[in-house]
């Protein structure tokens, strides 16, 4: 039984070697794998820096331009309460004027003499 012990010792220190280079060769492969992984993870961090940094810049051209809109918003409530107000004064003036042709509606002149009164009588009821 000696060279069945011997070969029986030789095939168990075979499994042995094997399962050691096995062994092995999965640590060789896991470290590998930690490596690149610890290399992706830094890469995803400097990408990470770069995206918050243009974030950061969208972020203060949007509050930018917010800012923008409420100045010609309050531009724009401006210009139309003056423009409301234009009308409104163009309004009084246009009656003014209609009062003013409705006292010479049956007024009628062939010379400067005739008209001068009518004429006169005008620009007083439009002052």
């Amino acid at each position: 039984m000696s060279a069945v012990g011997a070969l029986a010792s030789a095939a168990v220190s075979g499994l042995w070697k094997a399962a050691a280079i096995v062994l092995l060769a999965a640590l060789l492969l896991t470290g590998a794998g930690w490596a690149l992984a610890a290399h992706d993870r830094d890469v995803a961090r400097v990408d990470l820096g770069a995206e918050r940094t243009r974030n950061d810049e969208l972020r203060t051209s949007i509050r930018e331009q917010n800012r923008a809109v409420e100045t010609m918003g309050t531009a724009k409530a401006l210009a139309e309460a003056r423009g409301q107000a234009a009308q409104q004064a163009a309004a009084a003036t246009g009656k003014r004027f209609d009062g003013a042709l409705q006292r010479l509606v049956g007024a009628r002149a062939t010379t400067c003499a005739e008209a001068m009164p009518a004429v006169n009588l005008l620009l007083e009821s439009v002052r």
